[in-house]
């Protein structure tokens, strides 16, 4: 799906903000934070009763941002919120900028290669993802997946 720098607005009813389930976290920027970010996902997900192909999906997405904001950048932690909209989930990766890292972007040939397929793979399971500035001098990297209710 094509990636777009801005991000539709949420959540917005007659001039004001409607309350969408959301919930938001920090880790330390460590390697050892990726599994934890996933956890946490899968947490949130099953409790807002998703599928468990939306968690799967959500959680390799969480997984290949994190990564990146890890790997590109010099953050000393890393934000993730996750959104329910409708028939939608949104997951935003915030880092704190750093390490001379350009705006994220799939890599030509990256589907062929060990590493450097995470955009990829982000782009392959969202209906839409893309990247903004963060006012604290960072980027997020937003992805919205599709999103289906468990039959429980």
């Amino acid at each position: 799906m094509a990636s777009s720098n801005n991000a539709p607005s949420l959540g917005r009813c007659g001039g004001f903000v409607a309350e969408l389930p959301q919930d938001a976290f920090h880790l330390p920027a460590r390697r050892t934070s990726v599994p934890e970010a996933r956890r946490r996902a899968s947490a949130l997900l099953h409790e807002w009763g998703a599928d468990q192909p939306v968690c799967d999906d959500v959680e390799l997405v969480v997984s290949e941002l994190f990564t990146n904001a890890l790997r590109h950048t010099a953050s000393e932690k890393v934000g993730c919120e996750l959104t329910l909209f409708g028939a939608h989930v949104r997951i935003a990766v915030t880092d704190e900028g750093g390490g001379g890292a350009s705006a994220p972007q799939v890599q030509p040939g990256s589907v062929d290669k060990e590493c450097g397929r995470g955009l990829f793979l982000v782009g392959a399971l969202s209906q839409n993802w893309g990247t903004r500035s963060d006012p604290g001098g960072g980027c997020v990297v937003w992805a919205d997946l599709p999103y289906t209710a468990g039959t429980h």
